[in-house]
């Protein structure tokens, strides 16, 4: 029992942290329409300017500053570079986005270095907050739980309850009317894809203590992101949580419990096709949970679009 709440556990922080990271995203995209590829990277940005901003002055105030560099800077990339290629349509956008994330990552292997970085947690959280069976559940983690839920209630209540939030979504839905009505559309949606890029970048600077911050931690979390968004449904914030819940605990289960796929088949009562099978594919039974776990988010991603193209809770169809 207490290996299952140690994982609900885990599995709820990496989830969140998801979120954190897809929750930009999936706001760049329900507002502009947009698959920014470089969103990942953006994550790894604020990874850095965190650590370095640390060094310095501590890491609450990077906790601050760092999202607010890597906001400026997405806004300024929308405005003199993804704002040009719009117009064209969404394959100049995406490899307009691929190409910007491979240069985010050479600046900061040349900024920065290989290596990986000393980017640690603040001491006021460097503690155990409660213990479970002689597992100690550290408090920095606990913190990452609530400033993701607060990602996602400020998110939710600007969206739906503000009356600029009413003007993002009418602009990307009737652009020219809400042009006619005295609104700024372009500046619309600069300030959106700041906001989007900040939170990514918000998302770094927790997530680099945790997780590590070093030049492959964009790829690590970059393709499971898009998971997220797609079985989420894209443009969807209730989507986006939900999937990245979902695939944050069946990582997490997946990597805690060494069970063989040929023992999971036989729960499920396979026996007999099992049998049939075995002098095939006797390799594949022998295959464990902490094995596959790396490529279940994408089963599941390819199992909801064959049943739902537009994802769980989203509205449009990719």
């Amino acid at each position: 029992m207490e290996l299952i709440a140690i994982t609900l556990f885990d599995g709820l922080v990496m989830g969140l942290l998801l979120f954190m990271l897809s929750s930009g995203l999936t706001l760049i995209f329900s507002m502009m329409g947009v698959l920014n590829f470089a969103h990942a990277s953006f994550y790894m940005l604020g990874a850095y300017f965190g650590f370095q901003i640390s060094q310095s002055i501590g890491f609450w105030p990077a906790l601050v500053i760092a999202p607010i560099i890597v906001g400026i800077a997405g806004a300024l990339v929308e405005r003199y570079g993804l704002r040009r290629v719009h117009k064209y349509g969404h394959v100049p956008e995406l490899i307009f986005t691929f190409g910007l994330a491979l240069v985010i990552e050479e600046f900061v292997n040349f900024v920065w270095g290989r290596d990986q970085k000393p980017f640690q947690e603040p001491d006021s959280l460097h503690f155990a907050l409660f213990h479970l069976h002689g597992y100690a559940f550290p408090a920095y983690k606990v913190f990452m739980i609530f400033v993701a839920v607060g990602i996602f209630l400020v998110l939710l209540t600007i969206l739906t309850r503000t009356r600029i939030g009413l003007v993002i979504q009418a602009a990307l839905s009737h652009p020219e009317t809400v042009q006619n009505l005295g609104h700024n559309v372009p500046l619309v949606f600069m300030g959106v894809f700041g906001v989007g890029t900040a939170l990514a970048g918000l998302a770094g600077v927790i997530a680099g203590p945790a997780l590590g911050t070093f030049p492959g931690m964009a790829f690590l979390l970059g393709s499971i992101v898009f998971v997220t968004i797609v079985v989420g449904g894209l443009g969807s914030l209730w989507g986006a949580l939900i999937a990245s819940l979902l695939i944050g605990w069946l990582q997490t289960f997946a990597a805690s419990y060494n069970l063989r796929f040929a023992d999971i088949l036989t729960a499920l009562g396979f026996t007999r096709p099992l049998r049939i099978a075995d002098s095939v594919f006797r390799d594949l039974w022998t295959l464990t949970l902490p094995q596959i776990g790396p490529i279940l988010p994408y089963f599941v991603m390819v199992l909801v679009l064959a049943i739902r193209p537009q994802g769980l809770f989203g509205k449009r169809e990719l």
